[in-house]
């Protein structure tokens, strides 16, 4: 179904048509950050996302680009548990790009909806699923919605065993790891149990920090269900933007770090960034965005008291 509705969308829409088309000619370097691959991808039409103003005035004047009446007309959906729209993401990264927003106007969370983003992991087992807080990278901060990308794209879904630093806990049939991947902040829920990993979801949003004036921990999340579990990466956020992303001259590097960054694809939508952009750069735009080891040791230390 989400195969037709890809086919349907190229075939119908021009903007979209002509995006896919250019990832195909999308130039891809690959670093090493500490040991940890990373990809780092050049791809104009993503200027839309990366460079998307979030401010609360900002959001405020413009129209929001997820509301169905807001919907191109040409745009078209597939309908999810009776509140989501799945849609054919114009701007991809992805081969297969998906975004899924709630019918309803309403600000983006992740409490009340982690739930749905299992669903959907399930539903969707040839995407992984990925959750952009509302200052981790969404371009929507006022709009509720998750995307997908097909499997495979992103290196941290085949690398992570590979990276396990240790077991925090075993809890029923879950299991909650954290990796061996700093400046990067990874904890990977593994489970058999939908209501396990929700419950220990659970453990881990209550035990991350909120900044005064925020509504929920910054955080990035991605899910995604195989062999009988689902495999959900927790990567906690201490910064929105790296200093580069307002740098001036040599300095100004347009990073602004979302879930498929943190999951080993840096997007550059200026070329000379693609160019100039080391895995230096990549460790201190990590560095800045994500807990520190002294955090994230404190984190992991405080999920454990209360398993």
């Amino acid at each position: 179904m989400i195969n037709n509705l890809l086919t349907e969308q190229l075939s119908s829409w021009e903007t979209a048509r002509n995006n896919y088309a250019a990832l195909s000619g999308v130039q891809v370097k690959e670093l090493d950050v500490n040991g940890i691959p990373y990809k780092v991808q050049f791809n104009p039409a993503r200027i839309v996302s990366s460079g998307a103003k979030v401010d609360a005035k900002s959001i405020r004047e413009r129209k929001c680009f997820l509301c169905p009446a807001n919907l191109p007309p040409v745009q078209k959906g597939i309908p999810f548990e009776g509140h989501y729209n799945i849609l054919v993401n114009p701007f991809p990264i992805f081969p297969r790009h998906l975004t899924i927003p709630e019918t309803e106007h309403v600000d983006q969370r992740i409490a009340v909806r982690f739930s749905d983003m299992l669903d959907l992991a399930q539903a969707l087992s040839e995407y992984t699923i990925f959750y952009n807080g509302p200052k981790c990278g969404a371009s929507a901060p006022d709009h509720a919605h998750f995307q997908a990308g097909n499997k495979g794209f992103m290196p941290i879904e085949k690398a992570w065993r590979s990276q396990i630093a240790g077991k925090i806990a075993d809890y029923k049939d879950a299991s909650l790891w954290y990796l061996d991947d700093a400046p990067r902040a990874t904890l990977v829920i593994e489970s058999s149990g939908k209501d396990t990993a929700e419950k220990l979801f659970g453990l881990i949003y209550r035990s991350l920090p909120v900044k005064p004036g925020e509504e929920e921990p910054m955080m990035n999340v991605l899910a995604m269900y195989e062999t009988g579990k689902w495999v959900v990466f927790i990567f906690p956020r201490a910064k929105h933007r790296p200093a580069c992303y307002t740098a001036e001259g040599d300095a100004n590097l347009l990073s602004s770090p979302a879930s498929v960054d943190l999951g080993g694809v840096f997007i550059t939508p200026v070329e000379k960034d693609f160019l100039k952009i080391t895995a230096g750069d990549i460790a201190q735009i990590l560095s800045e965005v994500c807990l520190s080891a002294s955090d994230f040791q404190q984190l992991r230390q405080h999920i454990k008291e209360q398993i």
